[in-house]
């Protein structure tokens, strides 16, 4: 933002290209609170790669969280959908079950915004490309 406050032409156009995600690959949250346990597993669900679940009982579970469920405001009310990694079975795990969450797989959504789809549209654009279409780019 400018100093007046008001978004600079920039700002206003990233704004219209989508939303900037963090860079969460490696991160490991402290949950310590329920305000911190309801932060790290929203960012889970967002995240567009695999999380290591560390439960209460000492099993780990390595896989992609799908959904949620929040149905109070007790963390016993409130569940994640996980796909283990190396099960066909889903999970759904009470968040008060939950005693560490690491973000241990790579996020396959990394740098593959819409803005940065843009911004690789007009440089090509730029260089004289003809017939630039909207490609799948592989997730490898």
């Amino acid at each position: 933002m400018s100093e007046t406050n008001l978004p600079t032409p920039a700002e206003n156009s990233e704004e219209r290209l989508g939303v900037v995600h963090e860079n969460l690959e490696g991160w490991i949250p402290a949950l310590a609170t329920v305000s911190e346990i309801h932060e790290a597993l929203e960012k889970a669900f967002d995240y567009r790669g695999d999380l290591t679940i560390t439960l209460k009982d000492g099993k780990k579970i390595e896989g992609y969280v799908y959904d949620r469920k929040i149905k109070g405001p007790s963390l016993t009310d409130c569940f994640i959908r996980v796909m283990p990694k190396d099960s066909a079975e889903k999970l759904s795990i009470a968040y008060s079950d939950i005693a560490a969450l690491a973000f241990t797989g790579r996020d396959t959504a990394a740098g593959k915004s819409f803005a940065a789809w843009v911004k690789k549209y007009n440089e090509r654009k730029a260089a004289g490309e003809k017939n630039i279409g909207i490609d799948a780019e592989s997730l490898d």
